[in-house]
């Protein structure tokens, strides 16, 4: 007996110095998925409400849209604008390619003018007949109102016609009778006007 209880004193013994070690496997799992998931960039949850979410959503495509428009708006405009300057230029040059045209064309119809005066002044030199001299001139003057005519140059009417200062330079009044009362009686000088534009007045004197 005294045995027996001898050998149960020992294994207590025994078990009261021996340590018990348990291994808590759920916190080493737990740390593991803490050291783990640090590594990720966890994004906050979104606080708006999701309609918000939406309408943000719709206006950055709108702005996107809007922005695309107005890239494709300046490209049509910087389009157009070369073609208007090129439109611009040959249109400048076709102009002034006309003007020089119609400059020479005049020039040319003016020739046979200094033709005529050539050969009058030549008469005149080798002493010719007066008659001959004034028919010569009376022709270089009839060339010289064709050339203007082709022009387009029209001489303006004023002895008979109502004193028009849009026209007509007074340079001398007269008195008339009745009928001749505000009308041109005498002409010093022919005026002239190319389509609606005066390119000189007739100088007149005015009845009164």
């Amino acid at each position: 007996m005294f045995k027996d209880r001898f050998g149960s004193d020992q294994r207590r013994a025994r078990d009261e110095n021996s340590e018990i070690r348990v291994t808590d496997r759920r916190r080493i799992q737990l740390d593991e998925d803490q050291e783990t998931d640090s590594s990720v960039d966890v994004q906050p949850p979104s606080l708006k409400p999701r309609y918000v979410e939406e309408l943000e959503a719709r206006t950055k495509a709108a702005e996107e849209k809007v922005q695309e428009v107005n890239a494709r708006f300046e490209q049509l405009r910087k389009r157009l604008q070369t073609e208007t300057d090129e439109t611009r230029q040959r249109l400048n040059k076709a102009a002034d390619e006309r003007a020089h045209r119609e400059k020479a064309d005049f020039i040319a119809a003016l020739l046979p003018v200094l033709d005529n005066l050539m050969r009058a002044d030549e008469a005149a030199a080798s002493g010719a007949d007066a008659d001959d001299i004034a028919e010569g001139v009376r022709q270089t003057a009839s060339s010289f109102l064709n050339a203007l005519a082709s022009a387009g140059v029209e001489p303006i009417d004023a002895v008979g016609q109502d004193f028009d200062p849009q026209q007509h330079e007074a340079v001398e009044t007269a008195e008339a009778g009745a009928e001749h009362e505000g009308k041109v009686i005498a002409e010093y000088s022919k005026g002239y006007r190319i389509g609606d534009r005066l390119l000189r007045p007739a100088r007149v004197k005015v009845g009164r």
